[in-house]
C-alpha cells in the first residue's frame, strides 16, 4: 500500500508563524516536531519509507528533505507552479498509476493531528484490503464530529453497507463544504454527517480514470508528464508542462461528479484535528473547553480560553484578566486577536501585498 502526504499549502490562517518561505506544516506547532513530520511518522512502521510520497511546492523540497531524510528523493513530487489541489492529485495519481495501478493508496494532509493512531492505522489498512478486492472505488475516512463546525467540510453518511475487522463501511451520500451555523448544527444533531478530513483510499488507476472522465484538461497535461522513462525526465516534464494545468480544486475537478455508488465512508473518532488556524489548534490541544494553551515564555493570571505562543526566547509575555484571545509573538510580528476573528487574519496578510510589509507574508 502507498501513502501520499500533501504538503504544499501556505497557511495564512496561522500567521505570523506560517509564512510563504516556511509554511505551517514545516513549523514546530506541537511539541518539537512539525505536523509534516508527525504525519509521516505515524505511518511507520506499517508503511515502509519507500511507500510514502510527499507532494509539495518546488520551493519547499529542501525543507521536506531536511525534515524527512528517510523519504527517498524520488518520492518527493515537486510542483513548480500553484494550481490548486486538483492538478496536484491528478499528477501524483497519474504517476503512481504507471507503477502501481491497482495497489491501494491513501491520500493524507500534512497539517493535521491524529491522537488515536492505532485506530487510524487499522482503518487505513482495512480500507486498503477493501480496495484490493474492489479497486474501482473510493473509501473516505471521516471523523465523528465533536461540535457543529462551520469551518470544516461535512460528509453525508448513509446506511452501513458492511463491516470488516470491526470497521463499518457506510453509504456515501455527498459533501457539503463549510455550511452556515444553522446548517452545521442540523448536521451535528442529525448524526447523519461526519467531518470531511480529505482522507481517502483508492487505487491510482481508478482515480486517474476519473480525471480523464471529469477533468480532461488536467488529464491531458498530466499525460505529457507521467510517461517519462525515469525520475530525472519526470522532473523535467513537470517543470515544462505543469504550469499549463487549469487552476481547479479537487472537489470541483472530480469528487462532485463521481458516481456515489463507487464510494463508501468509514466514520470513527480518531482524535483528528485540523490545525490550519489558531483557534483550531487551541481546540485540538485543550483538555477542557476554556483551557489556556501556551508555548514559550508565557505567564497568565486570571485568564481563560486563550492561546498564547511566544517564539522569542529573550522576552516573556505576561497576561492579566485575558479572555478568548489569540496572542502569537515572533521576532518580527505580534498578533493579538479575538478567537472569533481568526478568519480576518488571511485578509490582513493578503493586504500586505505590494506594501512595505510584504516581507511578512
Amino acid at each position: 500500500m502507498k501513502a501520499v502526504i500533501f504538503a504544499g499549502g501556505v497557511g495564512t490562517r496561522l500567521w505570523p508563524l506560517s509564512r510563504k518561505k516556511s509554511p505551517k506544516q514545516f513549523e514546530k506547532i506541537v511539541g518539537d516536531n512539525s505536523t509534516l513530520q508527525l504525519a509521516a511518522e505515524r505511518l511507520l512502521p506499517e508503511f515502509a519509507a519507500e511507500d510514502i510520497y510527499i507532494s509539495t511546492g518546488k520551493q519547499y523540497v529542501r525543507l521536506v528533505e531536511e525534515q524527512l531524510p528517510f523519504i527517498p528523493k524520488e518520492n518527493i513530487i515537486a510542483e513548480p507552479a500553484k494550481r490548486d489541489v486538483g492538478p496536484a492529485v491528478g499528477l501524483i495519481m497519474g504517476h503512481l498509476a504507471q507503477k502501481f495501478p491497482h495497489e491501494p493508496v491513501i491520500i493524507l494532509w500534512s497539517d493535521h493531528l491524529v491522537n488515536k493512531i492505532d485506530l487510524f492505522k487499522k482503518i487505513i489498512l482495512e480500507s486498503g484490503e477493501q480496495i484490493k478486492k474492489s479497486p474501482d472505488q473510493v473509501i473516505f475516512i471521516g471523523q465523528k464530529p465533536r461540535f457543529a463546525s462551520e469551518n470544516l467540510g461535512w460528509i453525508h453518511i448513509g446506511k452501513k453497507m458492511f463491516s470488516s475487522e470491526d470497521i463499518g463501511f457506510n453509504e456515501f451520500l455527498g459533501f457539503k463544504y463549510r455550511p452556515d451555523a444553522t446548517t452545521a448544527k442540523s448536521y451535528f444533531d442529525s448524526k447523519q454527517y461526519c467531518w470531511n478530513l480529505g482522507y481517502f483510499v483508492t487505487s491510482p488507476a481508478f482515480m486517474y480514470s476519473l480525471f480523464k472522465t471529469y477533468a480532461p484538461e488536467v488529464h491531458a497535461v498530466t499525460e505529457h508528464i507521467v510517461h517519462a522513462k525515469d525520475f530525472t525526465e519526470f522532473g523535467k516534464q513537470v517543470d515544462e508542462h505543469y504550469a499549463d494545468m487549469p487552476e481547479i480544486s479537487f472537489d470541483n475537478a472530480v469528487l462532485e461528479h463521481m458516481d456515489k455508488t463507487h464510494a463508501h465512508v468509514v466514520v470513527e473518532d480518531i482524535g483528528w484535528s485540523d490545525v490550519g488556524a489558531w483557534e483550531a489548534l487551541k481546540e485540538a490541544l485543550e483538555h477542557q473547553r476554556h483551557d489556556n494553551i501556551t508555548k514559550g515564555q508565557v505567564m497568565l493570571e486570571d485568564s481563560a480560553d486563550c492561546l498564547v505562543y511566544n517564539y522569542e526566547g529573550k522576552k516573556i509575555i505576561v497576561g492579566v484578566d485575558l479572555d478568548d484571545l489569540l496572542i502569537v509573538n515572533t521576532d518580527d510580528a505580534l498578533l493579538v486577536a479575538k478567537k472569533s476573528s481568526v478568519t480576518k487574519i488571511k485578509n490582513i496578510v493578503n493586504n500586505f501585498q505590494g506594501t512595505e510589509n510584504e516581507h511578512l507574508t
